[in-house]
């Protein structure tokens, strides 16, 4: 079950801080990533994270994901907010039995489940 957290309405250059509540993360191998999906856009990849060894991706410089393994909760950073990403936000989570030394992935079709999405509204 997976449910993202920590949308709203945000200034540009503003921060917010999304939570996926994450139940199971830590088991196994399994992967979270987050997603964003704007209007009239395909939805893109943003970060992902391992449960194992916390190894992650950031695709975007101002994006930061980390968790609490011990919540099963991923949190992703945004920070220098700007207009361009205003979209809702998406976590996922991806089932994975054995130890990968791979990076995980920001591709939809890598992950076996998602979450309701947050909205984020960046303007002035």
């Amino acid at each position: 079950q997976l449910q993202a957290s920590g949308g709203g309405l945000v200034q540009p250059g503003g921060s917010l801080r999304l939570s996926c509540d994450a139940a199971g993360f830590t088991r196994n191998y399994n992967h979270i990533g987050w997603f964003r999906q704007a209007p009239g856009k395909e939805r893109e990849g943003v970060s992902c994270i391992k449960s194992d060894d916390g190894g992650a991706v950031n695709t975007n410089s101002r994006f930061t994901i980390s968790s609490d393994n011990a919540k099963d909760t991923v949190y992703l950073q945004l920070n220098s907010l700007k207009p361009e990403d205003t979209a809702v936000y998406y976590c996922a989570f991806a089932y994975v039995a054995y130890l990968d030394p791979s990076p995980c992935g920001t591709e939809a079709y890598q992950y076996d489940y998602w979450g309701r999405g947050t909205q984020v509204t960046v303007s002035s």
